[in-house]
């Protein structure tokens, strides 16, 4: 009897045994058969899970943090710490729990590619298991054949062995990603009750404090006259940047912090510059996606410059961290200070809107998004431009773009300068796979 076993094209790792005659007989992998084409097929075995179970820890150890903020002496900058902290972990969670998804796609995928194979393996042996010794010594070619196929059999089961310990540490690897999922989940559940406490005290402290640093107090009216002329937020900018006002000398060289300021937000990079919303619309700025409630901060020392509501975009904050320079916040829930203020680098300025609603169903929605690539809902929008002077700049140029607020990609090629229209806030999130 002529043994010959076709298991379909091997891939490179895979250990081929062939009959003096120059025939396949048995082919099966020896190690992890690579996706073709598969855009994560290097993420390394476990290597996943073990991000994310890093980022869980990390994200707890910030919630924890929460009781030492109320005992500091400046509970403004202590709470915002703590929850610039959360949201922090909570991205580095989103991102390792979509590397952990995709890496258990992956082991599903080989997991396929290989019982198919071993299969059919098994099937032939198992028949060859039921028939008769006699038939099992005899071969067509001869004494020499006979041989040659016994010694090819006997190399079949510790191949067999090692493809199935193979598989069977893919299912454990599996295992052990759900596992991190669903304590992901009660993690961010419990963050979630915390963080919502932190900022209430955020707000409580920012109401309570007695004494801010102010340069200068804004003339009322001449505000109100500008708010009422406006009919978009590029012609505001302009008139909150020819009012005249004696900010004094500046606290730091902003020119020299351009490529290292930290984003205002944590989030999911939307929109760059020049690029089109879903209305046709293009800006100057970035827009980014948040999570609810998410905190916004000073990224330099600056004064106030405008604080409140315009036009359709929610609340609005600019502040200028050097004359000639103004930073344009849009989109905001609740803002702190007051037209005059002087914020340091890291205070608060606002809190974004919306609610991450009950706990449980966030941290399970919170996963179930990150799995599939996409922001957690209710994702907020936060518009962000920088400005010299008339000019509109690059925020990318100027700010740390880093991974965890979403991947790079090559900037548009048309970078008209927008229209200055009130309808960025209603922009939608793009989502990223």
């Amino acid at each position: 009897m002529l043994l010959v076993l076709s298991l379909g094209p091997a891939p490179a790792s895979a250990q081929t045994l062939v009959t003096e005659n120059g025939r396949k007989a048995v082919t099966t992998a020896a190690g992890a058969d690579a996706a073709a084409g598969d855009e994560d097929a290097q993420i390394p075995a476990n290597a996943a899970a073990a991000d994310a179970a890093a980022a869980a820890a990390s994200l707890r150890q910030a919630i924890g943090q929460l009781d030492q903020a109320l005992t500091a002496d400046d509970q403004v900058m202590a709470l915002g710490e703590v929850i610039r902290a959360y949201e922090r972990g909570q991205a580095a969670l989103r991102g390792s729990l979509r590397r952990a998804a995709l890496r258990e796609a992956q082991v599903r995928a080989e997991f396929e590619q290989r019982r198919d194979r071993l299969a059919r393996v098994i099937g032939v042996m198992a028949s060859m298991g039921q028939s008769p010794e006699t038939l099992m010594l005899l071969h067509p070619a001869g004494p020499t054949a006979t041989a040659q196929s016994g010694m090819v059999l006997s190399a079949v089961a510790p191949a067999l062995r090692a493809e199935a310990d193979t598989l069977r540490t893919g299912l454990d690897e599996i295992a052990t990603v759900r596992r991190i999922e669903q304590s992901a989940a009660d993690t961010l559940a419990q963050g979630v009750q915390r963080v919502q406490e932190a900022r209430r005290l955020l707000v409580s402290a920012v109401t309570d404090r007695s004494t801010t640093p102010t340069r200068f107090a804004a003339d009322p009216a001449e505000l109100t006259a500008l708010l009422r002329s406006a009919d978009t937020l590029d012609g505001f900018a302009d008139g909150i940047g020819q009012m005249e006002q004696d900010i004094g000398a500046p606290t730091a060289d902003f020119e020299a912090a351009q490529g290292s300021l930290a984003l205002p937000a944590v989030g999911e990079l939307m929109l760059r510059p020049g690029e089109a919303d879903a209305r046709g619309v293009k800006r100057p700025g970035i827009m980014l996606a948040t999570g609810p409630g998410a905190l916004v901060t000073a990224p330099w020392p600056a004064t106030i410059r405008y604080r409140g509501p315009l036009l359709d975009y929610g609340n609005v904050m600019i502040v200028e961290p050097e004359r000639g320079y103004l930073l344009v916040l849009a989109g905001l829930g609740q803002v702190f200070g007051a037209t005059g203020d002087v914020v340091a680098a890291g205070e608060p300025l606002a809190i974004m809107g919306g609610d991450e609603g009950a706990a449980a169903e966030f941290g399970a929605a919170f996963v179930e998004a990150a799995a599939g690539g996409r922001p957690a809902p209710p994702a907020q929008q936060l518009y962000i431009e920088l400005r010299r002077g008339k000019e509109t700049l690059d925020p990318t140029e100027w700010f740390v773009m880093n991974p965890v607020i979403g991947p790079e990609t090559d900037p548009p090629a048309d970078t008209d300068k927008a229209d200055g229209s009130a309808t960025a806030q209603k922009q939608q999130v793009r989502t990223t796979e």
